[in-house]
């Protein structure tokens, strides 16, 4: 077991090294490449969670073997390997299937650049998982950045050019902010390394030292984070930037990009601040307030919204808000009930966005609700794998979004004064969930002109099938068999 315990680094340095080979592929090459990789580091990842879940063991790879405080280390544990699973899993799904709109979207001479930006991006998400410094998550924050921008441009269509730079004002703003954080800590501290970092934050601030600068940096890395993953009222980029990619960056953007930012937070707020320092700072209250209203604007803006791919993008500054509120409610249900819903959100958004495509397909790429009326009927599995989408984003048993709204009601009635706010929030956001999903559900599925889109080739429909296939299963067992999963998430905030 001994050499398995190096995979995820070798699955980072992997990601780094076949980003560099697949800009020198032809297309068709660099996506198998791209496939290939996801493929084994969710082997790998999925070694690591049966050790680590069976041991309860977290072990740590130092790298450079430098002294403190300019060591880079990984830290590995169930959590870890359980969200690095997730995100490979997913990334294999959005590129499969997503694959006919890659072949239209792209220019063929430069396609092969987007599978270089895809490995990348899986570099950069590995390290926002495992990191346990600061500074190598800074710079793979940048990394991740970067190649978000590039998967979403490469889609030469003038509002994409639009939409990147808003989506990169927004992220160096984030960005810039979450290094001002981390310079203000290491002057503090004079500590990189996180467990370094959360021994001397404690003790000072326990004996009062500097808790204004420590509260700064709290601040400017919580907001920098926030911006960069889409919390209200910072979610103003997501519409263009997931409406107008292609669809398989789409999925990757929102379930995934915004829930490594998340988990890289969770990670300071544990592993940095620690929960007594950052609860006592009173900045979950602001991020309870925040989601709040995120749950409620996201979920209107859906509702306004004619665009299928907007509606979906509101949804998700809407889903993004339940995640933050959660943060909010209490360090230990609040959170396990979080990140339950960064595995719903990122297995269930994608499959929204591909669906859509596919349905947008059968009327030759057009996007209005009135214009994909009955698009459902020519095109059965899409509509049915928008329905499984849709139906775990209200919530409906036996999907993922059922538990999740579970775990939230039962965070609730561990939150003493939040309870009553949160339990309204809830049943609030449910409803305006279930009304503009139900609506476009009718839409998809009411024919009354009788009249038929043109047909999508079923040799087209195959990757897309597969992948669907492969989310809808992962959202139903997660759903009906979720217990060991929630147990392992509460397991692990003890020992994150």
């Amino acid at each position: 077991m001994s050499f398995s315990l190096n995979f995820p680094l070798f699955a980072i340095v992997l990601s780094l090294i076949c980003s560099v080979v697949s800009a020198l592929l032809p297309r068709k090459a660099a996506r198998v490449l791209s496939l290939v990789l996801f493929g084994m580091i969710a082997a790998s990842s999925a070694v690591i969670l049966l050790y680590t879940g069976k041991t309860g063991r977290i072990f740590f790879y130092q790298m450079g073997h430098f002294p403190h405080p300019w060591g880079n280390e990984l830290k590995i544990g169930a959590l870890e390997a359980l969200f690095s699973l997730a995100f490979s899993l997913v990334l294999l799904s959005c590129i499969t299937g997503g694959s006919r709109q890659l072949r239209i979207d792209l220019v063929p001479k430069t396609s092969n650049l987007y599978y270089s930006m895809v490995d990348l991006l899986q570099a950069a998400l590995l390290v926002l998982v495992y990191t346990n410094d600061l500074f190598t998550g800074y710079v793979f924050i940048e990394i991740c950045t970067i190649a978000s921008c590039g998967i979403l441009l490469i889609r030469q269509v003038g509002r994409t050019t639009l939409a990147s730079v808003r989506y990169m004002i927004f992220s160096l703003v984030g960005s810039g902010l979450f290094l001002f954080g981390v310079i203000l800590l290491y002057q503090v501290t004079g500590h990189l390394l996180m467990p370094n970092l959360r021994e001397c934050i404690a003790l000072l601030w326990k004996n009062g030292q500097y808790r204004v600068p420590l509260l700064a940096a709290m601040i400017l890395i919580s907001v920098g984070l926030s911006i960069k993953s889409g919390l209200f009222p910072f979610h103003f980029w997501m519409p263009d930037t997931y409406g107008y990619a292609t669809p398989a960056s789409s999925g990757i953007l929102s379930g995934l990009v915004s829930k490594g930012y998340i988990f890289l937070l969770l990670k300071l707020v544990f592993d940095v601040f620690g929960t007594e320092v950052f609860y006592q700072s009173g900045l979950q209250n602001v991020f309870y307030v925040l989601g709040f209203l995120g749950m409620i604007i996201g979920s209107i803006s859906a509702m306004r919204e004619n665009d299928i791919f907007r509606m979906i993008a509101f949804s998700s500054a809407a889903q993004i808000g339940y995640i933050y509120l959660g943060i909010g409610v209490s360090q230990t249900f609040g959170v396990a009930a979080a990140l339950f819903h960064v595995l719903t959100h990122a297995v269930t958004k994608p499959l929204l966005f591909l669906s859509a495509a596919q349905l947008s397909e059968a009327v030759g790429g057009k996007k209005q609700f009135k214009e994909l009326q009955g698009t459902a009927h020519f095109n059965k599995f899409a509509g049915f794998a928008f329905t499984v989408g849709s139906l775990s984003m209200i919530g409906i048993p036996p999907t993922m979004g059922f538990i999740s709204k579970y775990l939230f009601a039962v965070s609730a009635f561990h939150a003493n004064l939040k309870m009553i706010p949160t339990l309204i929030v809830l049943a609030v956001s449910t409803v305006l969930n279930t009304i503009y999903f139900a609506r476009t559900l009718i839409r998809i599925y009411n024919n009354p002109d009788g009249t038929s889109p043109s047909r999508i080739p079923n040799s087209a429909q195959k990757p897309f099938v597969l992948s669907a296939v492969f989310l809808i299963v992962m959202n139903l067992i997660a759903g009906i068999a979720s217990q060991p999963l929630v147990n392992l998430l509460r397991e692990s905030l003890n020992l994150f």
